[in-house]
């Protein structure tokens, strides 16, 4: 991971340089008595831009001036975190008055919905026709009013929106049967991704791991049958090497290919124009996904900006994890606004019902038993064939309440009850 924080046309008094080791600052980091402000001090506080190897505080100027001599911009986020969302608009903003034709690229939007993303920023739709256009509840599921402030500044300032993924079904089935088993006109375009490299594979390891054991990784032996999955201390070398992680694997460097080709393709298009990446962390952290991917696609002016929370996470974060990070607020329950119910499942649409595809960590379906592979028949005696039927369904219970489900499972269809916790937290 390269990126260099230049001056853009203009001195700037605080000069940013990248080394291999991070950002070395010179100048322009907040100074105590005894010299630059270094964690803990540093990540006490929110609203502070800094080098994740020194800790030291950035001059956010010149580091939007730096970050308007990219070709490409990166903005992680966790999807749940109103904060990261309100950064990204910031940072969005920033880079619009330094570059004025900036292309805004969204993982949140398949390629096939396009036209959607077209006919919103040249103000031609409601919001609401947007949202139902883009299939919003049915791909992508999030809060739509976490990413609403960055939709709308696309388009007050009429700059052009792309949707960088693809359809979540190849993902699916590359992870099930990997790349070489997906005809080419099914490959939506995509060109072979680069390796993951071997710190990537052993970081997506640990998240196959614990996908494995919360049933949501599934391959023709079911969940239970991952290499290292048994009783004990798993066996990494297992996991590694099983063909289950390997389409794991491809399934995540395919997703990563996707965006970074869109990207790319934006950015080759209109070299006067700076693109701007909004996608999930995961893809940008250390360099591993999108920007890999990007580079192999000859696009390394790219820099990668993250969201943490201040205090302990702060003080944690690893040097190579991005360019710089933006300290926020730790993740708060809102009481004038509550996010709205989720159930944690990834769905498609199939003849019988709803299909569980995938299941978030810590979440109602997980706690429920639903397990990967499940077609939810009906929900609160509601049949449920389309995957917004659902999403209105859970959309519409309260915190504290019961939803019964009727499932499918394998011959048999079982009754489940998804509890919701009275209290929701944003980051479920």
């Amino acid at each position: 991971m390269t990126a260099r924080f230049r001056s853009a046309g203009r001195k700037v008094v605080s000069a940013i340089l990248l080394g291999v080791g991070g950002l070395l600052v010179a100048g322009c980091a907040a100074q105590t008595e005894t010299g630059p402000l270094i964690a803990p001090a540093a990540c006490a506080e929110a609203g502070r831009w800094l080098d994740p190897a020194t800790k030291q505080v950035l001059d956010a100027p010149a580091v939007f001036a730096g970050l308007a001599e990219k070709d490409v911009v990166l903005l992680g986020e966790s999807h749940t975190e109103r904060d990261h969302h309100l950064w990204q608009s910031q940072t969005i903003a920033g880079l619009k008055a330094l570059r004025s034709n900036l292309v805004l690229g969204f993982e949140m939007f398949p390629r096939s919905v396009q036209p959607a993303l077209d006919a919103w920023s040249a103000g031609e739709v409601s919001r609401e026709e947007f949202l139902k256009q883009s299939r919003w509840s049915e791909v992508w599921g999030y809060n739509s009013e976490l990413y609403m402030p960055m939709f709308e500044q696309a388009r007050v300032n009429r700059s052009r929106m792309i949707a960088l993924n693809v359809d979540r079904g190849l993902i699916s089935q590359v992870g099930r049967d990997g790349w070489d088993a997906v005809a080419e006109q099914e490959r939506e375009g995509l060109t072979d991704p680069a390796p993951a490299s071997a710190t990537y594979r052993e970081s997506l390891a640990r998240v196959f791991l614990a996908k494995t054991r919360h049933g949501a990784v599934t391959g023709a032996g079911g969940a239970a049958s991952a290499a290292g999955a048994n009783e004990g201390e798993p066996d990494m070398e297992k996991i590694l090497s099983s063909e289950r992680f390997e389409n794991f694997v491809q399934a995540q460097i395919i997703w990563d290919r996707a965006m970074a080709e869109g990207l790319a393709a934006a950015a080759k298009a209109d070299p006067s124009a700076l693109v701007v990446g909004v996608m999930g962390r995961g893809h940008v952290e250390f360099g591993y996904g999108v920007p890999h991917q990007l580079a192999d696609l000859g696009i390394e002016n790219v820099a990668i900006l993250i969201p943490v929370d201040a205090g302990e996470e702060c003080n944690n974060i690893e040097p190579a994890l991005a360019d710089a990070v933006f300290t926020v607020d730790p993740a708060r329950i809102e009481s004038a606004e509550r996010p709205k119910p989720r159930l944690g499942v990834l769905i498609e649409a199939v003849e019988a019902g709803v299909r569980v595809l995938r299941i978030t960590e810590n979440s109602v379906a997980e706690a429920a038993n639903l397990i990967v592979g499940d077609i939810i028949v009906t929900a609160a005696g509601i049949p449920v064939r389309e995957n917004r039927e659902l999403v209105e369904v859970i959309q519409r219970q309260a915190p504290g309440t019961w939803l019964p489900l009727d499932v499918r499972r394998g011959d048999d269809v079982i009754s489940i009850i998804a509890k919701f916790p009275s209290l929701l937290r944003e980051a479920q």
